[in-house]
């Protein structure tokens, strides 16, 4: 099973390709305020590097948080996003094996349809105006 791993939780990103438990590839990037504008970019690179396109990806794991409200936003978004177009797998985790509990789950036959963030505390939002 082609596995893509997504963590966008802080300003230095992650992705990773791992052939079941294997890992086949990984990079971390400085994307901070520009992961929307990189982040799709960089799957395909990392994907290139392979061979591999977006059809050969078999299920997504995602790191679900605490961190970065924006982070985990962008990179659920586009992990829920590419795993409801390609019909495929996705799970979240969120601790620091993350990669290994989400490998294991899919190759189990687990799906959560959607990853849902955590983000360690409640959001601060601003009153309405009156």
């Amino acid at each position: 099973m082609l596995i893509l791993t997504i963590r966008t939780d802080k300003p230095e990103a992650e992705l990773g390709i791992y052939e079941d438990q294997k890992q086949l590839a990984y990079e971390t990037w400085q994307a901070h305020r520009e992961l929307a504008e990189t982040i799709h970019k960089k799957i395909a690179e990392i994907l290139n590097k392979l061979s591999k396109s977006q059809e050969d990806v078999q299920g997504l794991v995602c790191f679900k948080g605490p961190g970065s409200f924006t982070g985990l936003r962008i990179g659920l978004s586009v992990a829920n996003a590419l795993a409801y177009a390609h019909d495929i797998p996705i799970v979240a985790a969120g601790s620091e094996d993350w990669i290994e509990q989400g490998v294991k789950k899919l190759v189990s036959g687990k799906s959560e349809q959607i990853a849902l963030p955590t983000y360690g505390s409640p959001a601060h939002t601003t009153q309405a105006r009156k």
